[in-house]
């Protein structure tokens, strides 16, 4: 009995999904459980496998398509099971409309037997073993590209949509020539009538087009695109700097090493550190963990720690719920925990909901101080950038000193400069006195 793909709800909040990639053509074999397509809503990412074993029958929602949850996006049974059902007597209503699916159904057994083939010449190396993502991999297998000679720039040497695109497009270039030297241009002989150049030069006001590439804004970018929109329409954000002196902290979380790893299989990170000095300086400054919502502020009493995470096609904010009750070490599993999930696409609706304060961290990428953008309805977040070797006097005596710069950015109709500066300036207490992290 045929069964249908149903685009998943992925949390209360779904109204509608994208179909990313279908991993299987119309016509192919599939297992129970086997990965089909993959599909996108809002920040979460998931592949749908197949609810039977057979063939798949139709593709009903095609790559990028908008739909909807619930919405059937395909169908799995056995080969001419469609016929099948399309040749049942028809009811007195609707005999044109059983002719015409009975046609559709043979087209489609048709098409079938064919994409069946054509999988059948596919080398299974190139779908398996190597990291790439889905909308990567179908690009590739529709420009020829053999993705398996590609170093992928994605994490983990994953291969990204981007690196099959730049193949293309290099290919392409290596191959085009252009048509321009070799047309022919009508220009007026010295006698008055129309002669024939054989080339001529093109005008320098006319270059040839290049069509721009065009990408629709679904799924995830979507959402961060309306999100990030909202947040600086709807409040008032100010962004203010400091620079922490993190030398102790480095020196003790080098001596701490060891014994982290042999009590706790972990090894300590700068950002969990950081991530502990901002949870007790919110508990210190709770103007900072709190919510502007129309006509009141919300204060919290209690710290879900918002962790920004860069993915390959955005940014997912995962929440460590009850920060504030956690230990350093326990904070540092668990944001090693959540980073590693969120980077799988295995995240819940749920692990993304309900932060209070927001760290994001641009200091990999070599960035030394930003404005980051608030994650409402949020009064605060906390930008990270690159800690720097720096000479600093001491006393009367210069020293080289790591220096890590701390961008706040609050949202003023929230709080003012000044309790904000108070905050920043607990955090930069907490990490230069890392002794008191411990705690």
């Amino acid at each position: 009995m045929a069964e249908n793909i149903i685009m998943p709800k992925l949390g209360m909040a779904m109204v509608e999904g994208t179909v990313i990639a279908w991993k299987k053509q119309a016509g192919e074999s599939v297992k129970k459980g086997e990965g089909i397509v993959d599909i996108s809503s809002e920040k979460i990412e998931m592949e749908v496998e197949a609810p039977a074993d057979g063939v798949l029958l139709s593709i009903d929602v095609p790559q990028g398509g908008v739909v909807p949850y619930g919405t059937v996006l395909g169908v799995v049974g056995q080969p001419g099971e469609l016929v099948a059902v399309a040749a049942t007597p028809a009811t007195a209503s609707g005999d044109a409309q059983e002719e015409s699916t009975a046609s559709l159904a043979v087209q489609d057994q048709q098409e079938a037997q064919t994409s069946v083939a054509l999988a059948a010449s596919v080398s299974p190396h190139s779908r398996n073993g190597i990291k790439i993502s889905p909308v990567a991999r179908k690009i590739a297998e529709e420009e020829g590209v053999d993705y398996t000679l590609l170093i992928g720039t994605g994490p983990q040497g994953r291969i990204t949509k981007e690196d099959v695109e730049r193949a293309v497009q290099g290919r392409g270039q290596a191959g085009v020539k252009t048509e321009q030297t070799k047309k022919e241009s009508i220009v007026p002989a010295a006698n008055g009538q129309s002669g024939v150049a054989g080339t001529t030069a093109a005008s320098p006001d006319t270059e040839p087009s290049k069509t721009p590439e065009r990408i629709s804004v679904t799924g995830m970018r979507k959402v961060i695109a309306e999100r990030m929109h909202t947040s600086l329409q709807q409040s008032a954000q100010l962004t203010i700097n400091m620079q922490a002196d993190i030398t102790e902290l480095l020196q003790l979380k080098e001596k701490l090493s060891t014994e982290m790893e042999a009590r706790h299989q972990l090894k300590l990170s700068v950002t969990d550190w950081i991530a502990r000095s901002v949870v007790l300086a919110l508990l210190r400054h709770k103007q900072m963990n709190s919510a502007f919502l129309q006509d009141r502020i919300e204060i919290y009493g209690e710290v879900h720690l918002g962790i920004a995470v860069a993915l390959e096609k955005g940014l997912v904010v995962p929440v460590i719920r009850h920060a504030d009750a956690k230990t350093l070490a326990e904070l540092s599993h668990e944001i090693k925990t959540i980073s590693t999930k969120a980077r799988q696409n295995q995240l819940a609706p749920e692990e993304m909901k309900g932060s209070t304060f927001t760290i994001t961290n641009l200091g990999g990428y070599g960035v030394d101080t930003f404005t980051p953008v608030l994650n409402p309805p949020e009064t605060g977040i906390l930008g990270i950038g690159a800690a720097r070797d720096t000479p600093v006097y001491i006393g009367g005596e210069l020293q080289r000193r790591s220096l890590l710069p701390l961008s706040l950015t609050f949202d003023h109709r929230a709080l003012d400069g000044a309790p904000a500066a108070a905050f920043l300036a607990e955090v930069r207490r907490y990490l230069e006195e890392p002794y008191s992290l411990l705690t």
